[in-house]
């Protein structure tokens, strides 16, 4: 489902605490920091996989061990039930990468 979701009521602070919401360009953004380039790049061959699944893909770029990541859903031109969807999995993914069982 790609509803758009009300930027200035939904929690963002609970839900995604360590994403940053631009009220401007309706964009979430968050940098995410591995321990090296291989853990970078593990990361987001995961996120790859989940989002050609989900069909939303995100605006990211990847330097050694740090990925920024950008989420907005441009036939939208805001923020989705989808970004939110693709953002919680990210960080679900960053943290599996950063504290394997």
């Amino acid at each position: 489902m790609n509803n758009s979701v009300d930027i200035h009521q939904f929690d963002f602070k609970t839900t995604l605490p360590d994403w940053q919401i631009d009220l401007l360009t309706r964009t979430l953004s968050r940098n995410f920091v591995f321990k090296d380039f291989e853990a970078a790049f593990a990361f987001m061959t995961l996120c790859a996989g989940y989002a050609e699944k989900i069909d939303h893909h995100p605006d990211w770029s990847n330097s050694w061990n740090e990925v920024k990541v950008q989420l907005c859903t441009h036939s939208a031109n805001d923020v989705t039930t989808l970004d939110i969807e693709l953002a919680k999995a990210m960080d679900a993914f960053a943290n599996q990468i950063q504290n394997p069982a």
